[in-house]
């Protein structure tokens, strides 16, 4: 048995490993099955025009574990729930979250926990749990109540406008209220770029401070954003509200004492990029599935009414079955992360194939979710598949995983779901709403799925 002073040793060891991965992955995969698509190009066109399809051709054809390479970056896709399980729980510690993800988020939302690994991110998230407790997410169910409720009424009715576009901006607003508290006299504008701006800078290419760029305008977006938050820190530690920045203000952690002002700030900013685009994708989604099926529209408007209260709060979630499977069904069709990447640390082995140290690993979320062997009729949106009596999610603790899983598994998704049943309870109890027959919905894939289109809707007063 290792002595504490030898697991201690073992661990800051392995830390070093993980940081210490070049930013490149591994190039050296031609051991596996796959192919590698268009000279310098890869599989690029493919990924961005209908990621779905490409996966499925690429499991057709090599099986559960292939090669591939996309936005000049070579990968090994991971295959199914086991593959999930593997490299989520990674009991071997093989697999980092950071190098993979520093690729398209380093430079812009640094040292978030998504980019900590090992013992860091333990210790991190340790502190950053108190933000998500039930007390602090009560608080913020009155926030969402009135903040929802008074956007989705000032929307326009009766006229065909871009759905999300305007649910974007609105939980822009909503998350820069809720995570860095209400201030009648903050301009949100200033804030609000500074934000898309880093939003945009992640697809950026070219990722050299060039007059002009993308990036560019990222890297001074976050600097817009830091300097604003290093200016309110001494005011939250005096006098605390009911937000996430005065939460991680006042958080106390036994083994850190707390976070150092930096983190805080790198915290907050990750976060919000955490919750918005996510909750955003998840929220046209559902709006598309009501469009198509609008007796879920009935279904749903029925089962608010039994509570008759003018705000949904925490304590409904559970008198609102239906709203549950519906949620649930609509993340099983259209997770807004479709994949899930990892690197791996060191040379591991899985399914009889070896994956060498820093090989760029991706777990296709989305694919898993359609999979026959543990979904009845998998492309069919029914909710009803996870009423008690079918419950198909318990086939594999791992077959649904729109948080993740494991160390790494979404902090926030309580804060999701509520934000996301607060926003349908408003707007089903006020409005009816249909598609714009004239514009067909078109998805994006990557990095989220968003609407190509914008999403043309119509309100209708009740």
């Amino acid at each position: 048995m290792l002595t504490a002073s030898a697991r201690t040793d073992q661990s800051d060891s392995l830390q070093e490993t993980f940081l210490r991965l070049p930013a490149k992955p591994n190039r050296q995969l031609d051991h596996l099955p796959g192919d590698y698509g268009l000279p310098v190009f890869g599989h690029t066109w493919g990924l961005l025009t209908n990621g779905p399809r490409l996966t499925a051709a690429m499991v057709a054809r090599y099986g559960p574990v292939f090669r591939s390479s996309a936005l000049f970056q070579r990968s090994v896709a991971l295959v199914g729930p086991d593959a999930a399980q593997f490299v989520l729980l990674d009991p071997d510690r093989n697999f980092a979250a950071r190098p993979a993800w520093d690729t398209i988020l380093g430079g812009l939302f640094d040292n978030g926990l998504l980019l900590r690994d090992l013992d860091d991110h333990r210790a991190h998230r340790r502190v950053l749990q108190q933000a998500f407790k039930k007390p602090v997410l009560d608080s913020y169910c009155q926030t969402l109540n009135r903040f929802l409720g008074e956007g989705i009424t000032a929307w326009p009715s009766g006229r065909h406008f871009d759905f999300y576009p305007a649910v974007k901006q609105l939980l822009l607003d909503n998350a820069i209220e809720s995570f860095f508290g209400a201030d009648p006299a903050r301009d949100v504008a200033p804030l609000n770029r500074a934000f898309i701006d880093m939003l945009d800078a992640t697809l950026a290419l070219v990722r050299r401070p060039l007059p002009g760029t993308r990036w560019r305008r990222g890297v001074h977006g976050r600097r817009a954003l830091e300097c604003y938050l290093a200016s309110q820190l001494d005011a939250r530690k005096a006098n605390p509200g009911n937000d996430f920045f005065s939460t991680l203000c006042t958080a106390a952690n036994d083994e850190s004492g707390g976070l150092s002002d930096s983190e805080i700030i790198d915290h907050l900013m990750f976060l919000l990029f955490a919750a918005h685009d996510t909750t955003s994708s998840t929220l046209s989604s559902m709006i598309r599935i009501l469009c198509q099926y609008p007796q879920w529209q009935e279904r749903l408007r029925e089962e608010f009414s039994t509570l008759d209260a003018a705000a949904l709060q925490t304590e409904h979630f559970g008198a609102l079955p239906q709203t549950d499977w519906f949620f649930r069904e609509t993340l099983r069709m259209h997770p807004p992360v479709p994949a899930i990447i990892r690197r791996t640390a060191r040379a591991c082995e899985w399914s009889g194939y070896t994956l060498p140290a820093n090989t760029a690993v991706f777990l296709p979320i989305r694919f898993n979710h359609r999979m026959e062997q543990f979904w009845s009729s998998p492309g069919q949106f029914d909710p009803e598949r996870w009423s008690p009596g079918r419950e198909e999610y318990k086939g594999h603790s791992f077959q649904w995983l729109p948080f993740g899983g494991g160390a790494h598994k979404c902090l926030g998704l309580h804060f999701a779901e509520m934000q996301t049943k607060i926003f349908l309870y408003h707007l089903l109890r006020n409005y009816r709403i249909a598609g714009d027959q004239k514009h067909r919905p078109r998805i994006r894939y990557v990095p989220l799925e968003i609407p190509g289109n914008g999403l043309p809707v119509l309100l209708s007063p009740r």
